[in-house]
């Protein structure tokens, strides 16, 4: 019996719940076309938890990462979506990524990091050079991170030539 795969959409807009944001609607998008695939999520707002700076999987005090960390692992896909900001990711993205660092000194019980075996894609809506160099900076990082980044395919909707 095949396993269902699973997706997390880290959501990184701005924008609390329940204002509307063009990130949750790309983010929704993406995970509707891995729906129709077999793969079961869900989106998480990233900015509606208490995210504490720093590198480490739990900086304590009340930050909230252990939670949206616990569901990272527990995921077999990570979709990260972020607008664009005067051609970067948003400061929630940039957080996301400085907390996922975290994970670069942290292994399974076979020894391989705790990313490994993992996909992550990134979703950007904003400006098109500006989603570039995003898409560039994010899949790099999360690369580095462990994560397997697959190639690039044609956009939703577009029939290949």
């Amino acid at each position: 019996m095949a396993s269902t795969l699973t997706a997390l959409a880290l959501t990184c807009t701005l924008k609390p719940s329940p204002e509307p944001s063009s990130s949750d609607k790309i983010a929704t998008q993406v995970l509707d076309e891995l729906r129709g695939h077999g793969v079961t999520g869900g989106l998480v707002r990233v900015v509606d938890f208490d995210v504490r700076p720093g590198v480490k999987t739990d900086m304590g005090n009340g930050d909230q990462w252990p939670q949206l960390r616990e569901r990272i692992l527990a995921a077999d896909i990570l979709v990260l979506s972020t607008p664009t900001w005067v051609g970067h990711p948003s400061s929630v993205a940039q957080r996301v990524m400085e907390r996922l660092d975290a994970e670069l000194s942290e292994t399974d019980d076979q020894g391989r990091p705790s990313m490994y075996g993992k996909v992550a894609v990134v979703a950007v809506v904003g400006n098109e050079d500006g989603a570039h160099k995003i898409i560039a900076d994010c899949f790099q990082a999360l690369n580095d991170i462990g994560f397997t980044i697959p190639a690039s395919g044609a956009p939703t909707g577009t029939p290949r030539q």
